[in-house]
């Protein structure tokens, strides 16, 4: 997997390992750190674009993200994309969650799915739902989902 920072700078060290560096970072500098987990799909013609991203808050002090886009030609139905969003996210999130124990960082996962039942992601949000927190994390969706409908949502290119 190839992961980027958001001016485009390639992540060369494995993630979980960029991730941690960031957290001892930051945290030396006696900073608060929550991260925030979460993917976004843009369908474009024949090929989908999932970008997943982990967004670094500095308490009082803005914050930061790495970024992973990946395209496909796989068709989805748009709760299968919102499940496929979900499945990204968690995958990320179930691979650096040690890290967070370790060193004491609040993590959230974020699902790019509607609360409202007038739009059609939220037919994918009982699912979602019951899918992060029952793997153990903390979850939001829109409107308080920022790491997936903004963070995410612009890092689809």
């Amino acid at each position: 997997m190839r992961w980027r920072k958001f001016n485009g700078e390639s992540i060369v060290l494995p993630i979980k390992d960029a991730v941690e560096e960031a957290i001892i970072r930051e945290t030396a500098k006696g900073t608060r750190l929550k991260v925030c987990i979460g993917t976004d799909s843009q369908v474009k013609g024949a090929e989908t674009e999932f970008a997943t991203v982990i967004v670094f808050l500095r308490e009082h002090s803005g914050g930061f993200m790495y970024i992973h886009n990946e395209k496909t030609t796989q068709r989805y139905h748009i709760k299968e994309r919102m499940l496929v969003e979900v499945a990204k996210s968690i995958e990320i999130a179930y691979e650096l969650c040690d890290l967070f124990i370790e060193h004491s960082v609040d993590m959230e996962v974020h699902a790019d799915i509607n609360t409202n039942p007038g739009f059609k992601s939220n037919d994918a949000l009982k699912e979602a739902m019951g899918y992060i927190l029952g793997m153990g994390f903390a979850f939001k969706a829109k409107p308080e989902a920022f790491a997936s409908s903004c963070c995410a949502d612009k890092a689809c290119n």
